[in-house]
């Protein structure tokens, strides 16, 4: 009896610590999206233009023009099925160290995952953690098109210098 409850004290005790461990890894990861302004892309805008803190970062409702490439709308982060349910937190981390998503889509050059390339191991571990724990939210896909004609929501328009 003695064994047994040493081994539960034990294993409560270790299991407290990685929970623990689990929410400052959690927090990093929040503290990393909101500097790195995932917000700024990510989160949906209501009609003003403001964003709308409550949908999280469920994907943008303002797209961006790039010449020549066409109008791409930031994507669901939350881990839902319309979002990143179906992504590992490794397969978010490869698209983050190499703009290439798992179906081997390349990122929009708007995404900068250059810069995020750069990220610790260590940070990179916390961003992912935070991700797969937010809120799932199902939203609405905007995908790709090549021409304004063919836009499902608004959008800026890029232009280069020349």
């Amino acid at each position: 009896m003695k064994i047994a409850i040493t081994a539960f004290v034990v294993t409560t005790a270790l299991t407290s610590t990685a929970a623990l461990a689990d929410q400052g890894l959690i927090k990093r990861g929040a503290y990393l999206a909101r500097i790195m302004d995932c917000a700024g892309c990510h989160m949906p805008r209501d009609a003003t233009g403001m964003p709308v803190e409550a949908a999280g970062l469920s994907g943008g409702t303002v797209g961006f023009e790039i010449p020549g490439m066409g109008i791409f709308w930031p994507p669901n982060l939350t881990p839902e099925p319309t979002g990143l349910g179906e992504w590992s937190q490794d397969d978010i981390a490869t698209a983050l160290r190499t703009g290439v998503r798992p179906d081997g889509r390349v990122l929009a050059p708007v995404m900068p995952w250059p810069s995020y390339a750069a990220l610790s191991d260590v940070d990179m571990r916390a961003l992912t953690a935070f991700l797969a724990t937010m809120p799932p939210v199902e939203s609405e896909r905007h995908p790709p098109v090549a021409d304004a004609r063919d836009a499902t929501a608004p959008f800026y328009r890029l232009t280069v210098p020349e």
